[in-house]
């Protein structure tokens, strides 16, 4: 599908460093429908691709809504949105992607967020609630003048959400291992938000079934020290990759990825972070074992090999060929 071209009409500030950006087709119309925790790759004026999440009721057609968190330690994304988008203006997304999809029938779910993380959650919150599905939300923020879409969120949830509160000190905030002590049968859960609260939760829910537990990521989770260990103890090494519907076999030398190659030899790959978090540059495999770098696929996407992030993961071992559904 096209890239969409979206006009900004409306800018509001839900907290001192969020703004709520609310996009409308440029030249009138529907927008392609979208469904609860999508989002759009905005191609940014200044060279960056960015993936923001869609906040507003997927039953909407005639806008989308995301909110965007400005990170002075991000790669300029935020920055740039905050400082030089105004009411009116045009930009070019992608339609909506999926890399979060939710499950509509489980017999119950839970869903939590971190800060800016709430953007995807209220997307399924306004869906669940349509359906009449049980449904809590855990909502985790330093205070309640940084808690974004505050009044919304208590609108579509009603008693059905607990709010977090933690005044910028962690041991204060949410009790994971006591509110994931026990796994309701047929529950799934939901997280959005920043890699510290990732991590604890996987620990908090070591317990729960595979396949129960759903995360998305707007920052690596990963530590500067597990970068670095992780780089440390990964081998490069020249390898190939097939592009089995387009015929082609592309060397990978061993200082570049695969998504450098593919986009230099002219093949529209979408891709965002670079860094193996947000899930854009997946792509079918038909054959081949890979080193699975990213922090996108399941252990047991990762075992069956049949996708891979092209912006970080590797063939396994030296000769291996790798054979892309492209």
């Amino acid at each position: 599908m096209a890239d969409l071209e979206l006009k900004v009409t409306d800018i509001r500030d839900l907290t001192a460093n969020i703004k709520m950006y609310e996009l409308r087709a440029a030249k009138g119309g529907d927008l392609p429908a979208f469904d609860a925790g999508a989002h759009i790759d905005f191609k940014l004026p200044n060279g960056l691709i960015r993936s923001y999440s869609l906040a507003n009721d997927p039953k909407e057609r005639d806008r989308y809504v995301t909110a965007i968190l400005r990170d002075a330690k991000g790669q300029g994304g935020s920055m740039w949105m905050h400082d030089n988008v105004k009411v009116g203006d045009v930009l070019v997304s992608s339609p909506p992607l999926q890399n979060f999809p939710l499950i509509e029938d489980a017999a119950s779910t839970v869903l939590l967020a971190g800060g800016i993380g709430i953007t995807p959650i209220l997307a399924m919150g306004y869906r669940l609630k349509a359906l009449g599905r049980k449904v809590h939300l855990h909502y985790c923020a330093r205070s309640p003048e940084d808690t974004a879409f505050m009044d919304e969120v208590k609108r579509v949830f009603g008693s059905d959400v607990t709010f977090h509160h933690d005044g910028g000190d962690p041991s204060k905030g949410i009790k994971l291992a006591e509110v994931f002590k026990d796994y309701p049968a047929g529950t799934h859960l939901y997280v959005c938000g920043p890699g510290g609260l990732l991590n604890a939760v996987r620990q908090a829910v070591g317990h729960w079934p595979e396949g129960t537990v759903h995360f998305e990521l707007f920052a690596s989770a990963k530590t500067a020290e597990q970068v670095a260990a992780a780089a440390a103890s990964q081998e490069n090494f020249e390898f190939e990759v097939e592009l089995a519907r387009s015929g082609v076999t592309l060397t990978i030398p061993a200082d570049r990825t695969i998504l450098d190659v593919m986009i230099e030899e002219g093949f529209g790959v979408p891709y965002a972070c670079e860094e193996g978090w947000c899930g854009a540059c997946v792509i079918p495999m038909i054959s081949g074992k890979a080193d699975h770098r990213d922090e996108v696929l399941t252990d047991a996407e990762k075992a069956a090999n049949t996708k891979i992030q092209v912006c970080i993961s590797r063939a396994a071992v030296p000769g291996e060929k790798l054979v892309l559904d492209m």
